[in-house]
């Protein structure tokens, strides 16, 4: 159970409103996306978004820059994915993990190294991209920042601007995996927990 109610569509402030329809009229509330379809049968939202209603306009700002790292980043989605569950398995954010595992299997991410990054072994990796992700990621997470070295085969790979996002996607998803960790926002029904703590 979440520490914050489900806020229904019939309960929304003006603000409240004007950011709920930005949500499910974007990219994210496609249910033909991967990961899209945010509402229950009764129109209250999962995951981060309806903890993010309970303060709109941080909220909006916030969301707004996860559908651009999401939908309009120059990283592959395979590496966006890989950095992704890097993040939310630092976190131990069950919902993220089970949200963005399943999507990072269907951008190409071998399921051995998603078990792997599951029980927090180094991946072995075919992919030197994934490889630089995870190295990338890991550092960053460990060391709260990253060697030249580590710096230069990132750029080599993905350019400048595409380490300039893997650090921002590295900021957002650790910005919601600790909200969904603090509201504790729980797995859709039926869902075993993923992670061990």
């Amino acid at each position: 159970m979440s520490r914050l109610p489900l806020l229904t569509p019939d309960r929304l402030t003006d603000a409240q409103r004007a950011m709920y329809d930005s949500l499910t009229t974007g990219p994210r509330g496609d249910p033909q996306r991967p990961g899209g379809g945010l509402a229950l049968e009764d129109g209250s939202l999962i995951g981060p978004f309806n903890a993010m209603l309970y303060s709109p306009v941080a909220g909006e700002a916030v969301q707004k820059l996860g559908a651009t790292l999401r939908f309009e980043t120059s990283l592959p989605q395979n590496l966006a994915e890989l950095a992704i569950i890097v993040t939310a398995r630092e976190w131990t954010a069950q919902f993220e993990w089970w949200a963005h595992a399943r999507m990072a299997a269907n951008a190409g991410v071998d399921a051995s190294i998603i078990d792997a990054v599951r029980e927090r072994r180094r991946p072995e990796f075919r992919d030197a991209a994934e490889s630089t992700v995870y190295d990338f990621c890991r550092e960053l997470l460990d060391t709260r920042r990253v060697s030249e070295a580590t710096y230069a085969a990132a750029r080599d790979v993905l350019g400048e601007a595409g380490v300039m996002e893997l650090v921002w996607l590295q900021g957002y998803y650790g910005l919601v995996s600790m909200l969904l960790n603090v509201v504790e926002v729980p797995l859709p029904e039926g869902v075993e927990t993923p992670l061990e703590l």
